[in-house]
């Protein structure tokens, strides 16, 4: 398969899940203070709701994040605009609301940010939710850049590229299996992404065969981030943006 050319180039550093350590995960206050911070690309995970619309939120559960309680994929649009996602984190980020795609990527495109957006399908949602996020996101970025979209789910990504043929797409594993290069061509991925931790030359040097930017998460350490650039990765996802910066 032919992999979509990417509209950007990779950037180094994402803050993850919209404003790494320093605000709720997954909010738009996360975008705004990683846009404060200079970083010119956010990260963020998208699942859908009972009515099968794409919101931000990475747990199957509504607790960790939320004041709320219960299955995200059983929550009604409705009850989801009435959570707090931000009380928890800090009384300041009180009242911040759960967002939806549409509102994440306005946000975006009002601040200037790239995004890689992750779909993070609930069990049993995994093509419905790569359908739902691919057509999403050719909508929502219509005449802008577009983001990448990534998932640790081939499933879903296979149904975003169905439904958004010309999306670019993120191949996300943990640590990436043996047969890596043929499971990202099939799905025609831009990029391949593992925990840095899962990293070695070998695989380095593979995608580098392949001319396939590598991508790393978690790193929150500036050294650790600066030996990851200097062997030749493209980019890193970080919670600490407040100590890696794009330059």
């Amino acid at each position: 398969m032919i992999r979509p050319r990417l509209g950007w180039r990779v950037p180094r550093v994402f803050a993850h899940r919209c404003g790494g350590a320093l605000a709720p995960e997954n909010t738009l206050a996360g975008l705004h203070v990683a846009a404060r911070l200079g970083l010119r690309a956010v990260e963020f995970d998208v699942m859908l709701s009972a009515d099968g619309s794409p919101w931000l939120m990475h747990d199957e559960t509504l607790e960790r994040t939320t004041n709320g309680s219960g299955s995200m994929c059983e929550t009604h649009d409705t009850d989801l605009r009435q959570l707090d996602a931000g009380a928890h984190r800090h009384p300041a980020f009180t009242g911040e609301p759960v967002p939806t795609l549409a509102a994440a990527a306005r946000v975006c495109r009002e601040l200037g940010l790239s995004a890689n957006v992750e779909i993070k399908p609930a069990a049993g949602f995994e093509a419905r939710t790569g359908e739902i996020v691919g057509r999403s996101v050719l909508a929502l970025w219509a005449g802008a850049e577009l983001p990448l979209v990534s998932s640790f789910s081939e499933t879903a990504l296979a149904a975003a590229r169905a439904a958004a043929p010309d999306l670019p797409l993120g191949s996300l594993w943990e640590c990436p299996p043996a047969d890596w290069p043929a499971r990202v061509d099939a799905l025609g991925a831009c990029t391949l992404h593992c925990a840095a931790t899962f990293l070695d030359d070998d695989l380095l040097n593979e995608a580098r065969e392949h001319a396939i930017p590598v991508l790393c998460y978690t790193v929150d350490e500036p050294l650790t981030a600066a030996q990851l650039f200097r062997r030749g990765v493209a980019g890193v996802f970080s919670d600490r943006i407040d100590r890696i910066i794009d330059r």
